[in-house]
């Protein structure tokens, strides 16, 4: 955060956050969504400009859960619940110990960690907040004096651009990025039998199974869970399409007949009840338990609070979303078997048109999207996700604003995508003849969702992992992550990268019309077990320029990405004669390694006068460097090694 101070608050210099000023920047994106009619309505207070005393939690903490204001962002709020229920998780969000309104150290900020495509990100934010007036007119607690969910929901904002940009969108992402697990959708409707679903089958359709509240039964403290309407009106009451809601509890109630029945408590984030069914308020429902027990399940309720039953939750909603536990220590807990996930890696990888981007099944070209080996040392489950980065628009550095419709926001922002795994005998097999097997697991259908999750209980052995895209050639980043409740190893393929096309170049020699054959190795001095991932771009240099400086605006005329966990990256190309500068880096920043890399010059028969002058002509360099990320090359350059060399016409 860029700050610059101002006097207030007894001459304390408070900060001012240039990064996410007060001003309708920070409000809106596009302005198209129905909070763009409160531009010019908006004012910025800190919270001591707002109450007497603001803290960030309430002494009743049931008093601290969210309230929607006028951002269209449910979704966000849901998720939010888990952070109240689990103190080693609100933590983790929001570091503890951070100086408040009152405290001598307090100077108007706040700092706040979101989980973003496998690492935590810090977001510092000052603590103004918009207002109508005197009344913050986002989201706030339902104690007036309590500031955790606007502060957090200022920093989600700014993660995203804008307050607009939270508007629509997926209980599941929200989850993820707050805790760094895993989420799920179920279905609540009828979408037909698994028979009638055929698993072979790819299609751009959301495919997903239906909820049995039994099997979340072992986990139902622990998880958390929301629902959603996703349908047109005549749902739960007045909440019509698209919203979202948390399941706080549920238990089976024994009713006066000697049955169960099954009653699930819902907060609404609106902060009041939009159902009318039999167990509201004194509904029938309630006289057919026990009445002790119906006075203490109905002195729960708290404002915006209402119970149901397992059919009518079935009827009123169409889908839930279920988050996956996470312990204490950082481990998934299985919401299937509630077995620990002690084990995990992930690995980045990337789509990548012309090259790694073959599309669904359904295509010729599949067998040339990236490909993860998977070691399962002993038998266990095995979960694992397939992410993919949001594809974001380019109006500037972050994404326009979703539209209210959440399928053509998930259209809008995400490639479908599925993962499919099949058991290999041997490292060593024939790819084609793998692929017209049937995978031994996947996600089936392909779905417009960021990320696609495969569950199955493993058996020891070599598995090949194969993510990718429905339609051939669309491009996106993506990321493999793999829990598991045994011992695994998690590596990737290595791809034939294309060759290089012929550059409009002109030649220092006329004689030569035709590109120089090269062979890039770059290979990592590191044990097997200890691998970075490593890879490398090639840039053409402008005659008289230095070696060691490449303008921003650069693209390479060749590329050895995606990074690979392996001992050897290798790009077969063609080159003209010219000079060219070799960028090394690893995925990750920090990571230091020694490295050697190759160059391989093939000599042709044909332009040869004389048997013996048939070879190659290697040249090495060897060095070593602290290498930094490939995606910030030009932002880290200090940190990638450079190696230059000149490539001369054959005679």
């Amino acid at each position: 955060m860029k700050g610059e101070g101002r006097a207030e608050c007894g001459g304390e210099v408070l900060a001012e956050d240039l990064d996410f000023p007060s001003d309708d920047k920070s409000l809106f994106s596009d302005s198209t969504t129905p909070i763009s009619r409160l531009q010019g309505n908006i004012t910025w207070r800190r919270p001591q400009e707002i109450c007497q005393s603001p803290v960030l939690f309430p002494d009743n903490i049931n008093l601290g859960h969210a309230k929607q204001g006028l951002l269209g962002d449910c979704w966000f709020l849901c998720a939010c619940t888990i952070l109240l229920k689990n103190k080693h998780l609100l933590n983790k969000v929001l570091p503890p110990d951070q100086p408040q309104w009152g405290d001598s150290k307090y100077r108007g900020f706040f700092q706040f960690r979101f989980w973003q495509q496998g690492h935590w990100t810090e977001v510092t934010i000052d603590d103004r907040l918009p207002c109508i007036n005197t009344t913050l007119c986002f989201s706030r607690c339902h104690c007036p004096t309590a500031f955790w969910v606007a502060l957090l929901e200022k920093a989600y904002a700014k993660l995203h651009g804008s307050y607009e940009r939270l508007w629509a969108g997926q209980v599941s992402e929200a989850l993820v990025d707050l805790t760094g697990g895993l989420a799920e959708h179920w279905s609540l409707g009828d979408l037909g039998s698994e028979e009638e679903q055929r698993p072979e089958q790819d299609s751009d359709q959301v495919r997903r199974r239906r909820l049995d509240l039994n099997l979340l039964y072992p986990v139902r403290d622990d998880c958390a869970l929301s629902c959603s309407t996703q349908s047109s009106p005549g749902g739960a009451s007045e909440l019509g399409q698209y919203h979202a809601l948390t399941v706080l509890e549920w238990l089976d109630v024994k009713t006066s007949s000697g049955s169960k029945v099954r009653l699930l408590r819902i907060r609404n984030p609106w902060g009041r009840c939009c159902f009318g069914g039999a167990w509201i308020g004194s509904g029938a429902g309630w006289s057919s338990v026990d009445p002790v027990c119906a006075s203490e399940l109905q002195a729960r309720v708290a404002e915006g609070e209402f119970w149901l039953d397992e059919a009518e939750f079935m009827t009123q909603f169409d889908d839930v979303t279920v988050g996956y536990p996470i312990t204490k220590e950082g481990h998934l807990k299985s919401i299937y078997t509630g077995c620990l996930l002690k084990h995990f890696h992930q690995l980045p990888g990337r789509w990548v048109k012309g090259h790694s981007a073959g599309g669904s099944r359904n295509s010729s070209s599949y067998g040339t999207n990236p490909k993860f080996w998977l070691k399962v040392s002993e038998r266990g489950e095995v979960l694992v996700s397939l992410l993919q980065h949001r594809k974001w628009r380019k109006m500037d550095k972050y994404a326009q604003k979703p539209p209210e419709d959440s399928k053509n926001t998930k259209h809008q922002h995400y490639q479908a995508t599925a993962l499919h795994m099949w058991k290999v005998e041997k490292k060593r097999f024939n790819l084609s003849r793998m692929l017209n097997k049937p995978p031994c697991a996947s996600t089936h259908c392909h779905a417009y969702e960021r990320e696609v999750v495969l569950q199955g209980q493993l058996e020891p052995g070599y598995y090949l992992l194969i993510p990718s895209t429905y339609q051939p050639g669309a491009e996106a980043r993506f990321l493999i992550r793999v829990f598991s409740s045994s011992s695994i190893s998690l590596s990737a393929l290595k791809s034939p990268a294309p060759s290089l096309p012929l550059t409009t170049d002109v030649c220092d020699d006329p004689a030569v019309t035709s590109g120089v054959n090269i062979r890039i190795t770059l290979h990592q001095s590191r044990p097997d077990t200890d691998l970075h991932p490593i890879g490398f771009h090639i840039y053409k240099v402008s005659e008289g320029a230095s070696v060691q400086m490449i303008p921003r605006d650069e693209d390479p005329v060749a590329s050895c990405v995606p990074h690979c966990y392996t001992q050897d990256v290798s790009l077969d190309c063609s080159l003209l004669p010219g000079t060219y500068t070799i960028l090394t880096s690893t995925y990750e920043p920090d990571c230091p390694a020694d490295f050697t890399l190759s160059l391989a010059r093939r000599i042709h028969r044909k332009v040869v006068k004389s048997q013996e002058r048939l070879g190659r002509a290697i040249q090495e360099t060897r060095s070593r460097a602290l290498l930094g990320p490939e995606h910030s090359r030009r932002l880290k350059r200090p940190q990638e090694q450079m190696t230059s060399g000149r490539i001369e016409g054959m005679k």
